[in-house]
């Protein structure tokens, strides 16, 4: 079973919250909101996009190569780990 089969429901759950936020960006545009406010929601939607892609980068790096938390080799295990750690700093 694929990492994003076995996670679906929390995946599916993070994609609905960003529509309402995309949908709010709409509204708020339509009202002619201010331009911060815009701006905000804009930079949320980013934050929520950055968090998903970082965890399934994650979830496929301990899925499909290594996973630092079962692997013996203590060298791959540790650059296993440095790998997802990049990738969540680079997306934050």
């Amino acid at each position: 079973m694929s990492h994003t089969q076995k996670h679906q429901a929390k995946l599916i759950a993070r994609i609905r919250r960003m529509k309402g936020q995309l949908e709010a960006v709409e509204t708020a545009l339509l009202a002619q909101a201010p331009c911060a406010q815009i701006l905000n929601q804009l930079a949320s939607i980013r934050g929520a996009m950055s968090g998903l892609t970082a965890e399934l980068i994650e979830d496929h790096i301990r899925e499909h190569l290594v996973d630092p938390d079962r692997e013996p080799d203590p060298e791959r295990a540790g650059n296993a780990q440095d790998l997802i750690d990049v990738v969540r700093s680079y997306l934050k």
